[in-house]
């Protein structure tokens, strides 16, 4: 195993077992769900906004490592961030999962979401690693319908 490959790991793993910005915002502006019916993993995306700025981001649920990894990352990187950067974040951090297992990456561009590369490779785990980024861009969008990955 590269080295960097067993630091990914390492980053998951303790995003899985710590996972950041996990509770409940009950005055949250945005409230969203977001559901993965075939591996049960389900979330709800909590968004308090300060006009286009995310001010504090809730997770609550449970599902997979991967899962719950993606989503503890998500929310301690686009906490502070505009809507906008954080579309374009959902944009790249997309792009990247859903491209060939052997695609450049732009590591500089897509910072601490690089670890969730090695996913191009289990292309079944692609919706683990997006259903929280998911259900984020239906609430930034003013969505308030359960979003699955089905």
């Amino acid at each position: 195993m590269s080295g960097s490959r067993a630091l990914y790991e390492q980053v998951i793993l303790d995003h899985n077992k710590n996972p950041r910005n996990f509770k409940v915002i009950e005055d949250a502006d945005r409230k969203i769900e977001g559901f993965n019916p075939l591996c049960g993993d389900h979330f709800t995306v909590f968004l308090k906004l300060d006009g286009t700025t995310i001010s504090d981001i809730g997770i609550q649920g449970a599902g997979c490592a991967i899962a719950k990894s993606s989503a503890s990352i998500m929310s301690s990187i686009l906490k502070g961030k505009s809507v906008d950067e954080a579309k374009e974040l959902f944009d790249r951090f997309h792009a990247m999962v859903t491209s060939a297992p052997d695609a450049p990456l732009d590591e500089a561009a897509l910072g601490k979401l690089a670890v969730f590369s090695g996913v191009r490779e289990y292309p079944i785990r692609i919706k683990c690693a997006t259903l929280a980024w998911h259900a984020l861009l239906a609430a930034l969008q003013g969505e308030n319908q359960q979003v699955s990955t089905e």
